[in-house]
């Protein structure tokens, strides 16, 4: 049985691996997982003896199938604790985090699944990113960056890059939801930010949170 500690190594690998399409490098996950470069090898060292990763010098560490495996039942568990969170307990969206990197970690396949029926088998979280099944696939997204529409053109909100309590509680604050269907306005040249238009509102958006924000067109 891997440690909670084994098992966020793997979740932070798999996710930066899929991001970038390549290995992943000890800074770099020393960073997310705010830890010293020294303890990330040692750790490192220890899922390599487990057949979990794979590490190459200069090219970074990838996951073995068993510890992509692992890595998405941990990502399955989460987001699925996440909805649960939303849609049964009425907790907000920048609230849930934190708690469901606590219930990731019960090792309950059989509460998993009960859990996937009851809520009905949802495809995404409450930020948009995709549930992976019980046999480990994860459904595709086709989004785009907001920063690609022009003006006068238009998608519905379908996912957050950064989801960050602070930033899911400027969208709230806002009423910019996932869902909504977002039209732009306006791009200022000099800043790069977006006027746009959701419902029956206007926001000027800055450039790095047009950044964060996708949408499906």
């Amino acid at each position: 049985m891997n440690s909670f500690t084994e098992e966020n190594y793997l979740k932070t690998i798999y996710k930066f691996s899929t991001a970038a399409n390549k290995g992943v490098s000890t800074n770099t996950i020393a960073s997310k997982l705010n830890t010293k470069a020294s303890s990330v090898t040692d750790m490192l060292k220890k899922l390599a003896t487990k057949s979990l990763i794979n590490y190459k010098k200069y090219y970074g560490v990838t996951l073995t199938n068993k510890g992509e495996q692992i890595a998405l039942t941990i990502i399955r568990n989460h987001r699925l604790w996440e909805v649960f969170l939303v849609e049964k307990l009425n907790f907000k969206w920048d609230e849930v985090h934190e708690l469901a990197e606590e219930l990731e970690h019960i090792k309950s396949e059989k509460l998993i699944n009960s859990l996937d029926a009851f809520l009905n088998f949802p495809t995404n979280d409450p930020h948009g990113d995709p549930i992976p099944n019980k046999n480990g696939k994860v459904k595709n997204l086709t989004m785009v960056n907001l920063s690609k529409l022009k003006i006068n053109e238009e998608g519905v909100f379908i996912h957050v890059k950064d989801s960050s309590n602070k930033f899911l509680k400027y969208l709230s604050k806002n009423e910019l939801e996932i869902g909504k269907k977002i039209k732009v306005i306006d791009i200022e040249p000099f800043d790069n930010s977006f006027k746009i238009a959701y419902g029956n509102q206007q926001l000027i958006l800055s450039e790095s949170v047009v950044k964060n924000i996708y949408i499906q067109n």
